[in-house]
């Protein structure tokens, strides 16, 4: 005949109440190397899940409360190329060019005026599309 050991509960268990020290004492064991998070959470009696959650919220990093600044660098602009002058068009009244913002996604943007050739402006989008 072989024996077994057997557990009597008398009461009725109530949850266990986990020390700081002791959850962060289990987390730091998780990421040791060669360690294994199912026989940690084994050993301490609790189910992995909760392993997990302890990991997730001991090493939660808060996000910035301000938003994070890119640095700008401000850069000269470069002169025009020389072209020889065109031959006076009839003069019409120029109307005020402004600025046209194009979103490509991935956060980019191009900004062009508004009286850009269409033909230098496909081109461009090309060479961006293809990055």
């Amino acid at each position: 005949m072989t024996k077994h050991q057997i557990e009597v509960i008398t009461s009725v268990e109530r949850r266990r109440r986990w020390s700081r020290e002791d959850k962060e004492r289990l987390v730091a064991a998780t990421f040791e190397p060669g360690a294994s998070v199912s026989d940690i959470a084994h050993s301490a009696g609790i189910h992995v899940s909760q392993l997990f959650r302890w990991r997730k919220e001991l090493c939660q990093v808060s996000a910035p409360s301000v938003p994070q600044l890119v640095p700008v660098e401000v850069v000269e602009v470069l002169p025009a190329p020389a072209v020889p002058p065109e031959p006076p068009a009839v003069s019409r009244p120029r109307k005020k060019a402004s600025i046209v913002t194009i979103e490509l996604g991935s956060g980019r943007r191009l900004r062009v005026e508004s009286d850009i050739d269409t033909d230098d402006l496909a081109r461009i989008l090309d060479v961006l599309e293809r990055r």
